[in-house]
């Protein structure tokens, strides 16, 4: 199956979980064709269907509930339930029981592409040992979650340089086009409970955000209240895409499950309602996209820690832990850039299809 058979494949599956958007499903093919980043941000499907082919050892290693979709630019921060800034992975879309090397060698690869176009300007084996040190590192020591309040200035100071203008965040979240009052009625209800009191003063909009995850629905909700903005969201959710790849899987939601069990300060704002995502969105809880990062900060340093954060997440498995250091520490040397590379070169391929077929169908007639 190629990626085109794939994508209308998984397309016709996700039709059939949820309402989808047309116009963001053409603009995510649009996007796909763009760069091998873009694409590979989107294509979490495909990733799936050649992971155990193209990596047949590492496939077999030891489960735990994983992220799955991992990458360099899910991460973000958000708010604790004491008000503290906390940084860590954001995204628990595609949580499943899957090989712990999936995250690992999903986020190395997103490096080696982000220093492949720029982004990142360290070498790809120095990112890869970043990586693999800091996830090491994080299961010797019990892992250890990232208060930003009075510990990891350096990760402090890059992650808050793009909230030094939160004018424009909100003039962003005003500008996406506004839905009716009437429309989602329920879940606009849920929104507003979540709020901290209610306002009359609301509107609603329909917010583009996301790669792997556009044509869902997204309701968004911003207020007054007490003099500012505030804002929140819900997207719908689906089941993981590894119940696509496998019919045979159950269709059992982990989302929570990852978030209670992992090392980590949570979310207060963050919930599964029924077949949405609720979540807080202000300037300082959101995602930071690499751009956005001072343009003097650590690279290495910041893989480490997305390597340890990938370890905090895999020790909410605690039962398979022992198992997983076991097995990391048999494995040859340069076993993560390999399988990173590889990968790369197999995602290369489909990107390079799609390019193709996408300029000589821009009008998609082939991906509907």
């Amino acid at each position: 199956m190629n990626i085109i058979k794939a994508t209308r494949k998984y397309e016709s599956w996700l039709a059939g979980m949820t309402e989808i958007i047309q116009s963001e499903i053409d603009l995510k093919h649009k996007n796909m064709a763009e760069n091998p980043f873009s694409f590979f941000r989107a294509a979490f499907y495909r990733w799936i269907q050649v992971f155990n082919k193209v990596c047949k050892d590492d496939s077999s290693a030891p489960y735990v509930l994983g992220v799955g979709d991992l990458h360099v630019e899910n991460f973000g921060t958000w708010r604790d339930i004491e008000g503290r800034l906390v940084w860590g992975i954001n995204d628990f879309d595609e949580t499943y029981y899957l090989p712990y090397t999936n995250d690992l060698i999903r986020l190395t690869a997103s490096a080696h592409l982000a220093i492949s176009e720029n982004h990142l300007k360290l070498e790809k084996a120095d990112a890869c040992d970043s990586i693999l040190k800091g996830y090491i590192d994080s299961l010797t020591a019990g892992g250890g979650a990232f208060v930003l309040s009075d510990k990891h200035k350096w990760l402090h100071d890059a992650a808050t340089f793009r909230l030094k203008d939160p004018v424009k965040f909100w003039d962003k979240m005003s500008g996406f086009k506004e839905s009716k009052k009437g429309a989602q009625g329920e879940i606009v209800k849920t929104l507003l409970k979540s709020m901290p009191g209610y306002s009359p003063d609301y509107k609603l909009v329909q917010r583009i955000a996301g790669l792997g995850s556009l044509g869902r629905q997204r309701v968004v909700v911003i207020a007054n209240w007490n003099g500012g903005l505030i804002a929140r969201e819900a997207k719908a959710f689906v089941p993981s895409t590894y119940v696509f790849i496998d019919e045979e899987l159950p269709e059992d939601s982990f989302y929570e499950a990852i978030l209670d069990n992992a090392v980590r300060c949570k979310d207060p704002y963050l919930s599964i309602k029924k077949k949405w995502i609720i979540h807080r969105l202000a300037p300082d809880c959101s995602r930071i996209e690499l751009e956005s990062l001072p343009a003097e900060h650590d690279e290495a340093k910041l893989l480490y820690a997305m390597g340890w954060e990938t370890a905090n997440i895999h020790m909410g498995s605690k039962k398979e832990i022992k198992a997983v250091k076991k097995d990391i520490t048999g494995r040859e040397k340069h076993w993560l850039h390999k399988a990173a590379e590889s990968m790369l070169d197999a995602m290369e391929s489909d990107y390079k299809e799609w390019k193709d077929e996408y300029a000589k169908n821009n009008d998609e007639t082939k991906f509907k």
